[in-house]
Order: C-alpha cells, then structure tokens, then sequence
C-alpha cells in the first residue's frame, strides 16, 4: 500500500503543542459568511429531538457528517450503552451536535467543551432548543482548551471524581497532535472503567492510531475504526470489564 503523507501532525516535537496553540493553522476561526446561521443544515437525526436544526456559531466548522453521525449512534446503541445512564463528555463540541444526538438518545448529562466563546453560545442555544435543558437532564458547556479538560478537569470547573461514559473527540485536523490527544484522554481523571472513546481523524492518518494504547494506568483497546469517505472513526474501550459484550477488540481493523 502507498501511504499519503500530509501536513496533519501525528506525532510534533514540540511540546507546546496541543491542538490549539498555534492559531495561525486555524481554519475554524475564519469567519462565515453573514447571515447563515445553519450552513451545513446540521440538525438531530434521532431519539426525543429527532429533526430539529441546530444554530452553527459565526466561525467556521467542519462538522461530522450526518451518515458518519448516525453510524456512530447506530455503533453506539448497538454496546448497549443506552440502556443504561450515559454521561457524555462532547469534546471539540463546535455546535454540540454529537453530544446532543447522544441525549436526545437517552444520554442523562452531557459536558461540551469548545475553546471558542461563539461556539459555547452556540451550544447553550441548542440545548434549549433540543429540549434537554429540563429537570431529567443535566448540562455543562466548558470554554477551555480540550487538553487542559483532559489532564485536569478540575481546573475547568468539573468535580474531582466525575466520570463518563462516552467521550468523543471531532478535532480540527489541522490543529490538533493526535499523538497528545491520545495520551491526554488515556490518562485522564475523567474516564472510567469501559468507558467508550470516539476519535475523528482524516484519512491521511489512516493506520497511525494504534490498536491498543497504554496510558500510566490505564488502557484503551481498539474496537472500531472504520472509514468514511475521508473521515475515519475509531472507537476505543478503557480497561474493558466485559460489561459491553457486543464491544470486543478488533484489532484487524487498525491494520494499514
């Protein structure tokens, strides 16, 4: 096979680097044009606020496409995560769309973080707008670095000792280390014990995520990593119990 190399960091020597240090290589920051409030008509495919559009923030995004969404939700549903209280971390959140479709699914809380006040504002919108803002449901919109959540989301205003079940991570390409982002969630206070990881990464990058990842004490071990276009989703599991049947290793899905 002949890999395409591009301009998308895995690994970066610089230690400075974490997804949102250098903006000059921004392409989330530029502006829209005026007036569109909706440009990629981003709305809930399924579960209580299934059609409802979503407001997009005044900056630019490249949101995960809605066949990929509800493949991921398809994936999601199919571990039996939803038949239990999910606790959603939507990490990179942009309009909140992923962890939105995850509470109109069942999801009983849900953190957003995005490091841009437009699109925190955003995000406070569409809860209100999907409905989830209600005495069953709980919400926490975080405007801070992703990183930063990760390695110390005390820091940011979560409780010590808060866990979830499902973090999900759409990064800008661009802009983020992947090879960090990996280290900071394997290591981070916030996952649990079969605690599902969603990562979005361009095709280009295809066969560089690992099958099993070790942290400092704990590890995350591959079940899904498929194509999309040129959108890859891998899913890991955290020191996977067994509780999750239908989500088992597969590792010859990592295999370039």
């Amino acid at each position: 096979h002949t890999r395409t190399r591009s301009s998308i960091p895995f690994h970066n020597n610089d230690t400075t680097a974490g997804g949102t240090a250098n903006p000059k290589l921004r392409p989330q920051g530029k502006a829209r044009e005026a007036g569109l409030n909706n440009p990629s008509m981003l709305k809930i495919f399924g579960g209580t606020a299934r059609g409802r559009r979503l407001d997009s923030p005044t900056v630019y995004l490249r949101p995960m496409m809605g066949k990929v969404r509800e493949a991921v939700y398809s994936t999601l549903i199919s571990f039996g995560l939803y038949d239990f209280p999910v606790r959603h971390l939507d990490i990179f959140s942009g309009s909140g769309s992923i962890g939105l479709e995850s509470m109109s699914r069942g999801a009983k809380h849900g953190t957003f973080c995005d490091m841009s006040p437009d699109c925190c504002a955003a995000i406070e919108r569409n809860i209100k707008w999907c409905q989830v803002d209600g005495d069953e449901y709980s919400t926490r919109v975080v405007c801070c670095d992703a990183l930063q959540l990760l390695r110390d989301p005390q820091s940011v205003g979560i409780p010590d000792g808060e866990k979830f079940s499902i973090i999900t991570m759409g990064p800008p390409y661009e802009e983020i280390v992947y090879a960090d982002l990996l280290d900071a969630v394997a290591n981070s206070p916030c996952i649990d014990d079969d605690s599902v990881v969603m990562i979005e990464y361009p095709v280009e990058l295809w066969g560089e995520l690992p099958h099993v990842y070790k942290g400092e004490s704990n590890t995350m071990v591959g079940i899904r990593n498929r194509k999309y276009g040129r959108t890859v989703i891998a899913m890991y599991i955290v020191n996977p119990t067994g509780r999750w049947e239908m989500a088992s290793s597969r590792p010859e899905e990592f295999v370039f």
